[in-house]
């Protein structure tokens, strides 16, 4: 899996009818095993769809999950499930009618902390379910990293004695989730990580340091949290995402990589490391020179907040302007970020998702022959 030169960070487009599926079953017209039916409906139809076109890399659309966070959600003490439920109830948009799309959306706005209630748990391990259904040798299960978990939480009233402590418990359960994926037959797991934007976005910065936090030892210790989660596990690749936020087409971050690109970049111990790159806000790719040999990088250069679809040509550039500072064969192509982190999805039709996907391969053919 390591060398395949095409990837997708993990969620697509869901159809109509599974996204009405979910509304009634939030609002208690649909029981759970008939929601279950439809994504299992649902998941079938979008694995054959990416079978069709001769993707390597396989999700189940994350269909099962009402958003992307909800990867770390079935954990005893930290409750996103129903916080996450709650806020779809409210805006089953995953917008506020202040936020504009293909804009920055508004950091207060659906932006939540999950109150620790507890010391944390697994109570169910809810992405090994969703590898046993696909249950495929190019199968990729995704989960929220550890720094975006401590980013989300709020320990006030916990028994945790300090951030440190409470991230140690989320490295613990999300390793344990990830044994037991790779005991199940995935070889190919990923952690998602916009959290790391954030150490290069002023206003995020700003925050950080009015909160006394010190941004790059708590970058250090991310790095350090999402090695542990891996370190010493054999069998799998092992790939993590990195991008500027991406919730109904809007973006929350901006900062080129370089200021942490050599601790990032050079720290880090995944084999994959899958990065935005489809706006400047993400800067150029002069840091990809910190990358270490033998790491693929995959460069998110399809954008998947809008349905444009990018000229085979500005791809072809653009990955020959990347190749400057690190070899080919460590490059990879892929959509920047997810095209569904939340339910409702970008704004995009699915035909345009799936026309961006083929162009990917048709890219990555020609390039690496």
């Amino acid at each position: 899996m390591q060398a395949t030169r095409v990837d997708h960070v993990g969620s697509l487009l869901r159809p109509a009818y599974l996204k009405d599926a979910f509304r009634r079953f939030a609002q208690g017209e649909l029981p759970e095993a008939e929601l279950r039916a439809v994504q299992d409906r649902a998941i079938r139809e979008v694995v054959a769809r990416q079978e069709s076109i001769g993707l390597p890399v396989i999700t189940d659309g994350e269909y099962r999950r009402l958003n992307w966070q909800v990867s770390f959600s079935e954990v005893e003490g930290w409750d996103m499930w129903r916080t996450s439920w709650d806020n779809f109830r409210r805006h089953p948009e995953n917008r506020a009618p202040t936020e504009t799309p293909l804009t920055r959306g508004e950091d207060a706005v659906l932006s939540f902390r999950t109150p620790v209630t507890a010391r944390l748990s697994l109570k169910r391990n809810s992405l090994l379910q969703e590898f046993d259904f696909i249950r495929r040798p190019a199968a990729k299960v995704t989960l929220m990293g550890p720094d975006r978990v401590a980013q989300m939480s709020d320990i006030d009233g916990s028994p945790y004695r300090d951030p440190d402590e409470f991230r140690g418990d989320v490295v613990r359960i999300q390793r344990r989730i990830v044994e037991e994926l790779l005991r199940a037959g995935c070889r190919y797991v990923q952690l998602d990580e916009p959290s790391y934007t954030g150490y290069v976005d002023p206003a995020t910065l700003a925050r950080m340091r009015a909160a006394g936090d010190d941004p790059l030892a708590n970058l250090s210790r991310a790095v350090d949290a999402d090695n542990a989660v891996v370190a010493g596990l054999e069998g799998a690749t092992f790939g993590l995402h990195v991008c500027r936020g991406n919730r109904a087409s809007m973006w929350h971050r901006e900062g080129s990589y370089d200021a942490i690109a050599e601790r990032l970049f050079g720290g880090l111990r995944f084999e994959r490391l899958l990065l935005e790159y489809d706006t400047a806000r993400a800067g150029g790719f002069e840091p990809l020179r910190f990358v270490p040999k033998g790491v693929t990088v995959v460069l998110g250069l399809i954008t998947t907040k809008t349905g444009q679809i990018e000229k085979p040509e500005d791809l072809f550039r653009r990955i020959d302007d990347a190749a400057r500072f690190i070899p080919l064969e460590q490059l990879a192509l892929s959509p920047q970020c997810g095209f569904a982190s939340g339910i409702a999805g970008n704004l995009l039709s699915e035909e345009e998702q799936w026309r961006k996907l083929e162009l990917m391969m048709d890219v990555a053919r020609q390039v690496w022959r």
